[in-house]
């Protein structure tokens, strides 16, 4: 093969020289490895919104990674013109989510495997990363932090609060507290002792205490 032979464009040579089947496994496998990643997204989702129409971006962008793949290795100057094209695309959508990298970055190696013709490697490697993602994600912990957010009227009630907490959760740090004449808020990092959050009404029974709030915290408050 010459130098001319590698950069010889012909229209309907690529057309006869293409083939169809290898086309239909791929698609069809990339397009079984995405909707297993979208499942495995869906179980492992721990957010604040559930966006259905990432999930199904995940399957789509498997399968258009598995057909720029085919593509690229069927011709030398279209890889070329290739990696020219897709260096001037910019994705602005914000990612909230760090879980989210992990799955784009998979439908991606997913579809980039699949359309090198690996297809042991994207079958198993799906399966694999999908255990871990099951496993480890949706794995309970009873060691998760809760923010306590209290409201008291002057220090008397502060001091009472803060000995009640300290009695009642495994363990706790003062984030915040901000003081003005309408009182004193408190915002309490805590661990709770066997899940139990029953200390939440004791706190909001004493004396000089407005308001109690106990809120879910990873990362975000949750409610």
């Amino acid at each position: 093969m010459t130098f001319n032979d590698i950069f010889k464009s012909g229209f309907i040579e690529k057309v006869s020289t293409f083939s169809p089947l290898d086309m239909v496994i791929a698609l069809g496998l990339s397009f079984i490895l995405g909707l297993f990643i979208f499942y495995v997204y869906k179980k492992t989702f721990n957010g604040v919104m559930y966006s259905a129409s990432f999930g199904v971006s995940l399957m789509a962008m498997t399968l258009v990674t598995t057909l720029i793949i085919l593509a690229v290795t069927s011709n030398v100057v279209l890889s070329l013109g290739m990696v020219g094209a897709l260096s001037i695309v910019r994705f602005r959508s914000a990612i909230k989510e760090p879980m989210d990298i992990a799955f784009l970055f998979w439908a991606i190696s997913a579809g980039i495997v699949t359309g090198a013709g690996l297809i042991p490697l994207a079958v198993f490697g799906s399966l694999f990363i999908g255990i871990i993602m099951l496993v480890f994600v949706n794995k309970k912990s009873s060691d998760n932090p809760y923010i306590l957010v209290v409201n008291c009227a002057d220090e008397s009630s502060e001091e009472l609060v803060t000995k009640t907490v300290n009695d009642s959760v495994r363990k706790h740090m003062v984030k915040s507290k901000a003081v003005s004449t309408n009182g004193i808020e408190l915002t309490i990092e805590v661990r709770l002792k066997d899940m139990a959050t029953s200390f939440v009404n004791s706190i909001s029974k004493l004396e000089g205490v407005s308001n109690a709030v106990l809120v879910s915290y990873n990362g975000e408050y949750m409610s």
